[in-house]
């Protein structure tokens, strides 16, 4: 059991768990560097652990290679309370990597090793559907959307949670470099997009998803869909943008020493989604919605300022006392 306990509201978080290998010496490209530190790694995993951290009750559903890789991120799950009955191992392929630079203003190129890794061999079959309809909120990206047999069962998965009428949470985290072509990209990632109950997109997606000027709000509200309660906008240490049914604002962010920007999307989505898990009543409260979105802006500035993702997640404490400095 994690922190939560077993009276906290479970968020099962859907998709792929990879080791990045990050240049121990910010600044150099993957040719120059020397040396690399394993990093734990994969949007929905820095999700489910962003959860625990802050208290909340958190599940993985994946799939990874049945190898020493495979087993580390099993077990940093587990240390971290992540409920691990979703998680599979295959015998016949390898954990995903990935090589990531940082640039010397903490922004990221990645290069990623996956053909095809086991993440995204996992099988319809392989879903724990149970665990799925125990869930408050699903929650999944666009990475298990790319290839199959990866697709149908995120798909099967999303429509599982759906007929059990669970909150769906979608961040579709953009890696190109994963995706056949920009285009392949753009309709893969809106093929799912009228599904969710909240859309967390940061203010890049915006603009490479709608082609358009992301800070103008006629582009934003191009991604509106009837079926949403929320739309968060991220941008970066400016804060974030809000549009609901009823009212639209923005919360600025917090200044920060920013080393390493990765995992901050995820702390961000991991502290908003544990506000949604206790109240759903914030999306017809702007004042409710509003502190929620303070506080995750705390949690993804917190994580910019160390380096890797897992281990730069904050807990609730670490969160309140920048919100607290900054008043």
């Amino acid at each position: 059991m994690s922190s939560g306990g077993a009276t906290a509201e479970l968020v099962v978080s859907f998709g792929e768990m990879l080791i990045d290998f990050v240049p121990d010496v910010a600044g150099v490209s993957l040719a120059e560097s020397g040396g690399f530190i394993k990093a734990p790694g994969g949007a929905p995993a820095n999700v489910a652990v962003a959860i625990t951290k802050l208290g909340g009750r958190s599940a993985f559903i994946g799939k990874f290679g049945d190898d020493e890789f495979g087993h580390m991120l099993a077990d940093i799950l587990k240390k971290n309370g992540v409920e691990d009955e979703g998680v599979r191992f295959d015998p016949n392929a390898r954990t995903a990597l990935a090589f990531v630079t940082l640039k010397s203003n903490g922004e990221r190129e990645f290069m990623f090793y996956r053909n095809p890794s086991a993440d995204m061999l996992l099988t319809e079959a392989d879903l724990n559907l149970s665990l799925i309809k125990r869930a408050k909120i699903f929650h999944y990206g666009s990475i298990s959307l790319i290839s199959e047999p990866c697709r149908s069962a995120h798909l099967a998965a999303m429509r599982a949670a759906k007929q059990a009428g669970i909150f769906l949470s979608y961040d579709p985290n953009v890696r190109l470099p994963l995706w056949p072509s920009e285009e392949a990209a753009r309709t893969g990632i809106k093929s799912i997009w009228k599904e969710p109950d909240f859309i967390k997109v940061s203010d890049d997606e915006v603009a490479f998803l709608t082609q358009g000027d992301p800070q103008k709000e006629e582009t934003v509200k191009t991604l509106w869909h009837d079926g949403l309660k929320l739309l968060v906008v991220t941008d970066g240490e400016k804060g974030c943008r809000y549009f609901t049914k009823d009212f639209k604002g923005q919360i600025p962010g917090y200044a920060v020493k920013t080393i390493d920007t990765t995992g901050a999307g995820d702390a961000f989505v991991g502290a908003l989604l544990v506000s949604i898990a206790k109240d759903n009543s914030l999306f017809k409260n702007e004042e409710k919605l509003k502190q929620a979105l303070t506080f995750a802006n705390a949690c993804g500035a917190i994580c910019t300022t160390k380096k890797g993702a897992i281990p730069a997640l904050p807990t609730a404490s670490m969160a309140m006392e920048l919100v607290a400095k900054a008043k």
